[in-house]
């Protein structure tokens, strides 16, 4: 499927992993110019990106970019169980696997390659940089999920009887947490859209799934000093889904020389569709930005080991 509208050209296409599942895929592309670089989406847990990360593409695409995404395994359009991340191993190889893919393309070759997590997707992020830290030039981390706030745990004793059962029952919706599109969308109209959107998985957390995003933010945390490539971390002070003292210790220890933080005050997790549209303008006034001073030199990735200065500790009022 192909449709253009407002300049900007939208494609969707569907690949198989390696595990022979069917993956849906999309990209956003300017009509009108040859994109100054390629910007690659991940998504957050239960989301997907042909619709709730449509209007960051195209914001994205109007600044001259050209953007990429696809859904997870038990994501959005794509094949598997919905919600179900039975390894989040397999998940990052086929992110990894198909956005490399796209970027040996001939019409990609020589364009500076970003990454745009949100929540899951910054850590899908942070691994994918850790798999191939010289590949990428650069990610923007969207509160993401490098530990999971305390408030939607469940008591450890609650998680040491679940990780004995998840060996019988992986895929049962057992898992005790708040409402994650209550607390996460500051905005009524926002939580309504996300409710109403089918390709959104709204259950309660499956077993497995749960252990898998424990696991892993748990050890994203361990070694936050091992980061490495240019970033932005951008986090809502009221953020409870994400732990944003995290993201402040990811600034600070991060083996990168390149690295800013923004905090937000007010603001909660949902920083790029979530907020008012004056919020919303100035997270992306802070997106955008950070590209264009990544690709002010132009697109070819010679020059993409330019190192610039710090913007150092950002407070948003």
């Amino acid at each position: 499927m192909a449709s253009e509208r407002d300049g900007i050209k939208y494609e969707e296409s569907f690949i198989k992993n390696t595990r022979g599942l069917k993956l849906f895929t999309c990209k956003w592309l300017p009509t009108n110019q040859e994109p100054r670089a390629i910007v690659f989406l991940c998504h957050g847990y239960g989301m997907e990106c042909s619709i709730s990360m449509n209007s960051t593409a195209r914001r994205l695409v109007k600044a001259g970019f050209g953007v990429y995404g696809m859904d997870y395994e038990g994501h959005g359009k794509s094949d598997g169980l919905r919600g179900y991340i039975p390894n989040f191993d397999h998940l990052v190889d086929d992110v990894s696997t198909h956005y490399t893919t796209i970027c040996e393309r001939e019409e990609n070759k020589g364009k500076m390659r970003f990454m745009l997590g949100e929540s899951m997707g910054g850590a899908v992020v942070l691994l994918l940089g850790r798999k191939k830290p010289e590949f990428w030039d650069g990610a923007l981390l969207v509160a993401p999920m490098c530990k999971i706030a305390e408030e939607m745990k469940p008591s450890p004793f609650v998680i040491s009887i679940l990780t004995k059962l998840i060996s019988v029952i992986p895929k049962w919706k057992i898992i005790p947490t708040q409402d994650i599109i209550d607390i996460s969308y500051k905005e009524p109209e926002i939580r309504k859209q996300v409710r109403e959107n089918p390709l959104c998985y709204k259950g309660r957390p499956r077993l497995k799934t749960a252990y898998e995003l424990l696991r892993i933010s748990n050890d994203l945390e361990k070694r936050l000093q091992e980061v490495s490539l240019p970033f932005m971390v951008l986090h809502g002070d009221d953020d409870k889904v994400t732990d944003k003292a995290v993201s402040q210790e990811l600034y600070k220890v991060a083996l990168s020389s390149d690295k800013t933080l923004k905090l937000y005050s007010g603001m909660w997790h949902s920083l790029l569709n979530g907020e008012t549209q004056d919020n919303i303008e100035i997270v992306f006034a802070d997106v955008i930005g950070w590209l264009e001073k990544k690709t002010e030199y132009g697109n070819d990735r010679s020059e993409s080991e330019v190192k610039y200065n710090n913007d150092g500790f950002h407070f948003k009022e």
